[in-house]
């Protein structure tokens, strides 16, 4: 262009914009010079429009275009200074011709360096930030293209292509502005910072987001870019979050241009929106955006049962709740009239392991609470109380509760000094799994009954817990007569603590029931005697650990505090009927539509199928019988149906495959199986081979349908000692025989059944049935083998002597099977598969 620029100030409007469209083009790989001779031409351009005013308000105007000037300059040297500061090749520190495996490979690495959660240093979060957002327009082909053309950074991502690629705006008339020239401070991020930092992603929010909404609840906000509503609740957003943030409630932000799949997901089909999250559920907020309204809005969020009003008149029966409950209970004294937010958000997110309840000291019937404990009724006091009711387990005082002081007082008083284990998560919070040799954790068990006969031997436990506590010990007590498994595999049903108590030493070795322990000779009577012993067992303990010489798996804990199933199925119909009912009147209706739509289309199917019954039988009651010689044929068709369908439950196969498991097929048929596939396995011997196989495959062919399952046969004579070892992991089943005793080789293992899990280490074990009496015809000569697939049981006859008392002992092996499939037998854990010689 060799024009100069006298002659370039009377081009006009329309040579302007075709330089503007020119210069992104021919520029596109220097944006900063692109931008620079939109404003050269803009400068140009305003000056043309002023000479052609009248003279009289030229000076004034002169004024005007100045200040124009510098704004325009001002705008420019923004937009330089943004660009060069945020550049995504520099920040992951790759090339532009770099592919996108080698993008990925760098921001992995960058992300694990400054992950702010490994990375203490105080910029490590803004640096991160940066990170993701470099990785997030890199790996995006389109973004990436706009930034390598334009040095767009992707913040008009979430809009129409064509809205994003117009090139000029209509400003008076005949002024046109090219859109990449002016960011107007419309976009989420630019107008306010403080958002990054509670910006949400899919994962992120499903990972991390919806699991922690069962500690506290979420306060969510959906905004966009070019949002006007959104600019207008802002201030009160920010001081919504930073009254409620520092109570515990979680704060997230949702961009619905960059997350359109979080947004959709969340159904929020309009900016802005806020809505809450709480275990999981989400709930929209349908007030006015003041600060009182998010405030109520987080309260409703809470169930409304987690503080209990405590007064003068029920705090004993409050207190003594501790036994039944198996949790320590908390008072809250306070001088305000309703229970403060902080308090309701501790109660929920501690709702797991402790009972909450507030007591107002300015209420009249307070006084003799206040006054037994000695409460100073201006200043709010937090205590803990476990097995005593008369005295607190723990106080603190302080004219501000703050959150961390609360959490970190609540964590180091969750359990009671004895815990009751009622399920296995308890157990495992309880007693965990050894990490090191400076990381030992031992449980102190007392197996116990219930009743005022075990009191005694209770309360003396429980002042030796008192009186010793060590991080490294954890005393726990269980009763026997409701975790039975659990008591057997421990005390092996020996007969000096039945009707007693008895104290067991335990260290967990893994996360599947492996144990040490050690049994107290003698039983639990709580006397000074069992004190001194159990002492100095516990100090010979920290030096030598090598004295819990005993080992075995534990069964899984029963819940003892968990619903019954008619419970169970009436909450969950309620909290259905009230979703329903929260999306009918406040959800947003797009939502509902295929809810509607699924209404309508049965209603109409319903009501078409009663018209066309109604017509039918008119036509029918006109119509003349059909000859009588058509009805056979007709029942055939019926009784053709009947059997189909029929047929339609008998598993494909007409045989059941039964392989013998060798050392050949050992491995492709247990160690290595898949899965969730077990191997079905018969214990049978040479004389008993014919006669079992025959029963078995009877008795398992209508499970034959699942892929899952898999059926086998064991041979006793050749393999007896990788049974024996498999069946000490299951020793109430099948004691572990003395290798001295005469008759450890003439045990009967004929007819057992294991269903053995290759991937997970785990059989459930069948004893056969001894009983004689019963088994009918099933087991007679007259039994045939069509079923039966395996080339050594052809030709065999099953009319041996004894045959049908053998057939018996599978009688009830079907019941079994049922019990298999559905999850209901107990699980033997072993540590690995032993070899099959």
């Amino acid at each position: 262009m060799n024009a100069s620029p006298g002659c370039l100030k009377e081009m006009g409007p329309l040579v302007f914009q075709i330089f503007c469209q020119w210069s992104r083009t021919k520029y596109r790989g220097s944006w900063i010079l692109h931008q620079s001779l939109v404003l050269y031409f803009c400068l140009m351009h305003m000056e043309t429009l002023l000479s052609r005013l009248p003279k009289g308000r030229e000076m004034e105007l002169k004024k005007l275009s100045i200040s124009l000037v510098v704004v325009l300059v001002l705008v420019l040297v923004l937009q330089i200074l943004s660009a060069v500061d945020f550049d995504p090749y520099r920040i992951l520190g790759v090339s532009r011709t770099s592919s996108q495996a080698d993008i990925k490979k760098a921001y992995k690495k960058l992300a694990r360096e400054w992950h702010p959660d490994k990375n203490k240093d105080p910029g490590a979060e803004d640096k991160f930030i940066q990170i993701s957002k470099a990785y997030e327009i890199l790996s995006n082909e389109e973004k990436r293209s706009n930034f390598d053309r334009y040095g767009d950074v992707g913040e008009n991502q979430g809009y129409p292509q064509q809205q994003q690629h117009r090139q000029f705006h209509h400003f008076h008339e005949s002024f046109y502005f090219d859109e990449s020239f002016f960011h107007f401070p419309f976009n989420s991020e630019r107008r306010d910072s403080s958002d990054e930092k509670y910006l949400l992603h899919f994962s992120h929010y499903v990972n991390e987001i919806v699991p922690d909404s069962f500690k506290k609840p979420y306060l969510i906000k959906i905004t966009s870019d070019w949002c006007f509503s959104c600019i207008h609740i802002e201030p009160v957003w920010k001081e919504v979050v930073q009254e409620l943030e520092v109570l515990g409630v979680g704060i997230g932000v949702v961009h619905a241009g960059y997350e359109r799949r979080l947004a959709h997901h969340l159904g929020a089909h309009s900016t802005p929106s806020i809505l809450g999250l709480i275990n999981g559920k989400i709930a929209f907020f349908h007030n006015a955006v003041i600060r009182e309204n998010l405030r109520q809005f987080v309260e409703s969020l809470l169930p409304g049962n987690l503080i209990e009003k405590i007064t003068d008149k029920n705090y004993v029966r409050f207190l003594s709740n501790w036994k039944k409950e198996n949790k320590p209970h908390v008072l809250l004294f306070d001088h305000m009239p309703v229970v403060p937010l902080l308090y309701k958000l501790t109660a929920f997110a501690y709702r797991d392991y402790l009972s909450f309840g507030y007591v107002y000291v300015g209420l009249r019937g307070t006084e003799e609470l206040s006054r037994q404990y000695n409460i100073n009724v201006y200043t709010p006091t937090m205590m803990i109380f476990k097995e005593h009711v008369d005295k607190p387990a723990d106080v603190i005082q302080a004219r501000e509760m703050k959150k961390q002081l609360i959490d970190d007082f609540l964590s180091q008083n969750k359990f009671l000094l004895a815990a009751r284990l009622t399920n296995q998560k308890l157990f495992h919070e309880l007693c965990p799994v050894k990490k090191s040799h400076r990381q030992r954790k031992y449980c102190v068990v007392l197996l116990t009954g219930e009743g005022d006969k075990f009191a005694r031997t209770y309360e003396a436990f429980v002042a030796f817990a008192l009186a010793n506590t060590k991080d490294t010990v954890r005393f726990v007590h269980i009763y026997n007569d409701r975790q039975r498994d659990f008591a057997h595999a421990l005390l092996m049903d020996d007969e000096k603590y039945w009707g007693k108590s008895a104290v067991a030493i335990l260290e967990r070795r893994n996360n599947v029931g492996r144990v040490v322990y050690k049994i107290l000779e003698d039983a639990w009577k709580g006397s000074e005697e069992d004190n001194f012993m159990l002492l100095d067992f516990l100090a010979q303990l920290r030096t030598d650990p090598g004295l819990l010489s005993s080992d075995t798996v534990l069964p899984d804990l029963n819940d003892e505090l968990a619903p019954v199933f008619f419970l169970r199925w009436l909450y969950s119909a309620i909290e259905y009927v009230s979703d329903v009912w929260d999306s009918v009147f406040h959800n947003n209706w797009r939502e509902m539509m295929p809810l509607l739509s699924l209404i309508f289309s049965a209603l109409f199917i319903l009501f078409g199928t009663v018209i066309v019954q109604a017509f039918s039988d008119s036509s029918d009651e006109r119509d003349s019988p059909l000859p009588q010689k058509e009805e056979p044929n007709e029942k055939n068709e019926k009784n053709d149906t009947a059997f189909s369908k029929e047929n339609s439950r008998i598993p494909k196969k007409g045989f059941v495959e039964v392989t013998e498991l060798t050392d050949v097929t050992y491995t492709s048929n247990l160690v290595r199986l898949r899965p969730g596939h077990m191997n079905v396995v018969l214990i049978l011997s040479n004389p008993t081979k014919t006669s079992l196989l025959q029963k078995f495959a009877l008795e398992v062919y209508t499970f034959t349908g699942s892929s899952c399952l898999h059926f086998s046969f064991l041979s006793l004579d050749k393999h007896r000692e990788w049974l024996e070892y498999l069946l000490e992991f299951a020793q109430d089943a099948a004691p572990i025989p003395n290798q001295y005793d005469k008759h450890f080789l003439e045990r009967d293992y004929t007819g057992y059944v294991l269903a053995l899990n290759g991937h997970k280490k785990y059989f459930c074990l069948f004893k056969p049935h001894r009983s004689g009496d019963e088994g009918g015809t099933m087991g007679s000569c007259e039994d045939y083998d069509p079923l039966l697939h395996t080339g050594e049981a052809r030709g065999k006859s099953s009319c041996s002597p004894g045959s049908k008392q053998v057939k018996n002992k599978l009688s009830k092996l079907s019941l079994w099977m049922e019990r298999l499939l559905e999850g209901s037998l107990q699980r033997f854990y072993i540590p690995s598969w032993p070899a099959l010689d």
